[in-house]
C-alpha cells in the first residue's frame, strides 16, 4: 500500500545510498561505499523497518545480491526497477530503453514532478550524466562523461608530471592543483551548456537544471542556468516508482 515503510537503495559506482521511508517522509537514511555493499545490512537502522525495497543498481551482479541479502536480514523482499519505455508520466527516447541506466531513468522521474518546464537532470557523481527532458516528459537523450573526480584521478594515472593535489577553482589557475581542479570543473560544465544548447536549438530551451549526486555542491556555481540541487533525486524516484506498483 502507498502508507506502507520501504526500503530504497540507490547503488552506484562508489557509494550506495538508501532510505527508509514510512509513507510521510524520510525517516533514516545513509550511505556506505559500493566496495563496502556487504555490510549494508548492519548500516540499516534496528528495529522496525519495512517489508519492502526497491532499488536501483548499476553496480554489477555482486553488489545486487548484497542488496538482496541485507533485505532479507531484515525481512524485507527487495525488487529491482528496470528501465520502461515509458511510466509516471515520463516516454524514453532511447532506442533501446532497457539500456538506460535504472539511475537515470528514476532520477528523470523524480524530475519531472519537479514543477514545470524543460529540464536538464544531471547527476554529478563518478560519472556525470546530463538528460534532456521536455516539459511533456520526453526524455530525447543524454550524455555521459567523467565526473570531476575521474577527470582529476584520469590525469594523476595517465600522465608523468601530474600527480593528483587538490586544487582550488580559479577564472585563471595559476598552479598545476588549481588549473587541474579548475579544468575538471569547467569541462563538466561546458557539457552541460553544449546539452542546453542543442535543447534550445530543438525548440525546447530548459529553464533549470535539476542536480544531484556528490560532485553537486562542486558544480553548482559554474554551471550555464539556474540549478538546484535535490539530493535524494534517485530515492525520489525510486519511491515514486514504488508506490505506483
Amino acid at each position: 500500500m502507498e502508507s506502507d515503510p520501504v526500503y530504497l537503495f540507490d547503488a552506484g559506482n562508489t557509494r550506495i545510498k538508501w532510505a527508509l521511508h514510512d509513507g510521510r517522509g524520510y525517516v533514516a537514511a545513509g550511505a556506505i561505499a559500493t566496495a563496502e555493499a556487504g555490510g549494508l545490512a548492519q548500516a540499516l537502522p534496528a528495529g522496525p523497518g519495512a517489508a519492502r525495497g526497491v532499488a536501483s543498481n548499476v553496480a554489477g551482479a555482486q553488489v545486487g545480491e548484497a542488496l538482496r541479502r541485507a533485505c532479507e536480514a531484515r525481512g524485507a523482499r527487495l525488487e529491482f526497477i528496470v528501465s520502461r519505455p515509458d511510466h509516471l508520466g515520463v516516454t524514453s527516447g532511447y532506442r533501446d530503453p532497457a539500456q538506460l541506466g535504472t539511475d537515470r531513468w528514476a532520477a528523470l522521474i523524480a524530475a519531472h514532478r519537479t514543477g514545470p518546464g524543460h529540464k536538464l537532470v544531471v547527476n554529478a557523481g563518478t560519472a556525470l550524466t546530463i538528460d534532456a527532458l521536455t516539459a511533456d516528459g520526453r526524455f530525447l537523450g543524454g550524455m555521459i562523461v567523467p565526473g570531476p573526480a575521474l577527470m582529476r584521478r584520469s590525469l594523476d594515472r595517465g600522465t608523468a608530471g601530474l600527480r593528483l593535489t587538490e586544487g582550488a577553482f580559479a577564472e585563471f589557475p595559476a598552479s598545476t592543483p588549481d588549473a587541474i581542479t579548475t579544468g575538471a570543473i569547467q569541462a563538466c560544465a561546458g557539457a552541460v551548456e553544449r546539452m542546453r544548447d542543442a535543447m534550445a536549438g530543438a525548440g525546447c530551451a530548459p529553464s533549470q537544471v535539476v542536480l544531484s549526486g556528490g560532485a553537486a555542491p562542486e558544480l553548482v556555481a559554474h554551471l550555464p542556468i539556474a540549478a538546484t540541487i535535490r539530493e535524494n533525486l534517485v530515492l525520489d524516484g525510486l519511491l515514486l516508482i514504488a508506490r505506483s506498483a
